[in-house]
């Protein structure tokens, strides 16, 4: 499986959030609604999550391995290093 796209969508925010990000594998698989996030030690990337019933935070999608994160994050990165300011148009979801 390939990544065949990455878009990022940064955001002007007050917070840690600094981007939204949307992957497609092989042209056919996307996965929407990862965020980069400016942490202690740099940016990183998050995946997709929702709440459950005590308050935590489950990722609905995942890598399986750590060499995949690396992979992923790195071209999320990318990426985000290229994207267009807040504001600025030429970027749909």
């Amino acid at each position: 499986m390939k990544i065949t796209d990455v878009r990022v969508r940064k955001i002007a925010t007050d917070g840690k959030l600094r981007a939204y990000a949307t992957i497609t594998f092989d042209d056919e698989f996307v996965i929407h609604n990862l965020k980069v996030i400016e942490g202690k030690s740099g940016l990183f990337v998050a995946m997709p999550s929702r709440k459950t019933k005590t308050g935590e935070f489950k990722d609905v999608a995942h890598p399986i391995n750590s060499e995949f994160r690396a992979v992923l994050q790195d071209q999320i990165l990318e990426a985000y290093e290229t994207a267009e300011e807040p504001g600025d148009e030429g970027w749909e979801d």
